[in-house]
């Protein structure tokens, strides 16, 4: 029986047709794979934007990150008061855009276009910012103690208040329109040749002391 089954040519269609519903399927799903993409950017985007203004993360790490890794503009995004901490975002395009007073604390930027964003008040404690676009961008009262700027363009970036403390500064580009009232850069390393003098020289000052460097800022105020 099994011989004459193994001989039947009805088996050899069938088999043929399902190999065929197989194929069918694979088309289909690689022809719908765009409608699937554009579903799922709608709905990281719907959760950044009900979650805007507001505290915490509500989902917004997960989101950010999956629009960057399908190479999606970020430009003119609003993530204020946010706790992104951690967010990986390299090579982002984020020009325009607002993490005031956003938690940020460790997250990756490198080669992200930063250009013009308001960055005002946020933590971005160890963050890595090596060849990322910071031109023309608000770092006012900025933490960036310990955060890591190889070769990074902070050219025409306000720095006033900002906590530069231990952060890495080899081969950054600068020039002396750059504002660095009052920030703190204590124990900078890998400053480029002028930069601390210039920074020194227009109100920067270098101190290790939490307290002294309070009791700076408000006698400034």
């Amino acid at each position: 029986m099994a011989w004459g089954l193994g001989n039947w040519a009805l088996l050899e269609v069938l088999e043929y047709l399902g190999t065929f519903s197989v194929l069918i399927a694979v088309i289909f799903y690689f022809a719908e794979s765009g409608d699937r993409t554009r579903q799922r950017h709608y709905t990281a985007w719907t959760v950044i934007n009900t979650a805007q203004g507001k505290g915490g993360s509500g989902g917004r790490i997960e989101a950010l990150e999956e629009l960057n890794r399908d190479h999606v503009a970020l430009t003119g995004l609003d993530s204020s008061l946010a706790f992104l901490r951690g967010v990986r975002l390299p090579h982002a395009m984020l020009s325009r855009c607002s993490f005031e007073a956003a938690d940020l604390r460790m997250g990756d930027f490198h080669d992200a276009d930063l250009s013009f964003c308001n960055l005002r008040s946020a933590n971005f404690r160890e963050t890595d910012f090596s060849r990322a676009k910071l031109s023309d961008t608000d770092l006012n009262n900025a933490d960036l103690n310990g955060a890591y700027f190889k070769s990074a363009d902070l050219s025409r970036t306000d720095l006033s208040n900002a906590d530069l403390r231990n952060a890495d500064l080899k081969n950054i580009r600068w020039d002396e329109a750059v504002s660095m009232r009052l920030a703190n850069i204590y124990g900078v390393r890998n400053a480029p040749d002028g930069f601390v003098t210039f920074a020194l020289a227009h109100g920067a000052v270098a101190t290790e002391s939490d307290e002294e460097w309070a009791k700076l800022l408000n006698a400034a105020h």
